[in-house]
């Protein structure tokens, strides 16, 4: 298992803050309160273990398949309904969205092979990712990708506890599936878009894994 490089800067700060504050606790609070120092050294430990965690990049044997389209992120399947996409497509599509907690890997991927014919960054609130309105209210991406099949409609939408949403990719770039093409800091929800009638291959509920999980057919 690999660190994403996102995290770099943060596990870097969250080592000093535990070396610097265990230290002073070691230094500074009364050997008849040792307890204390090892409790608060305990808990500065967990936190820097769940930094690392977050950023976490494991290695997975992926699913490939010109008529699949693969989950794009780690996490539950919360919605999957017909709903009016007002911004690319301005009609009814199926939407599919799936919630990050601060547990799951946030790195984002290609459910399929295309062509980027859309990027957007929206800057935005940060209602929790579950809000109504937070699709249409955060800040948030909105990445469309087609091929010979058709065009897909992908948005990260970032959470109450998020405050960056990384992309890496742009209009007109190819990108394969599977590849990274974003990522989102700490708590989020990534929404995709399909054609009525396309066959769904998971249900509310389920957990899913990044470019393992298949999430539906052509």
């Amino acid at each position: 298992m690999r660190i994403h490089r996102e995290g770099y800067k943060y596990i870097i700060i969250a080592t000093i803050l535990w070396l610097a504050l265990g230290w002073t606790a070691a230094h500074f609070i009364p050997n008849t309160l040792m307890w204390l120092t090892g409790i608060i050294t305990f808990l500065l430990f967990l936190v820097w273990f769940w930094v690392v965690a977050f950023f976490r990049l494991p290695s997975r044997n992926f699913v490939h398949g010109e008529e699949k389209i693969i989950c794009p992120a780690d996490g539950k399947v919360v919605v999957i309904e017909e709903t009016y996409e007002p911004e690319y497509f301005q009609d009814k599509r199926l939407q599919v969205s799936i919630f990050m907690s601060p547990l799951n890997v946030h790195v984002n991927r290609n459910p399929v092979s295309g062509v980027i014919k859309y990027m957007k960054y929206h800057p935005g609130k940060y209602l929790v990712a579950w809000h109504p309105k937070s699709s249409t209210e955060n800040e948030r991406t909105t990445l469309v990708i087609g091929n010979d099949r058709g065009d897909l409609l992908m948005r990260q939408i970032a959470g109450a506890m998020a405050r960056r949403i990384c992309f890496y990719v742009k209009e007109d770039d190819i990108v394969k599936q599977n590849d990274e093409f974003g990522f989102i800091r700490f708590g989020s929800r990534v929404d995709i878009y399909l054609p009525i009638g396309t066959q769904v291959d998971v249900k509310i509920g389920d957990v899913v894994k990044g470019g393992v999980t298949l999430l539906a057919h052509y």
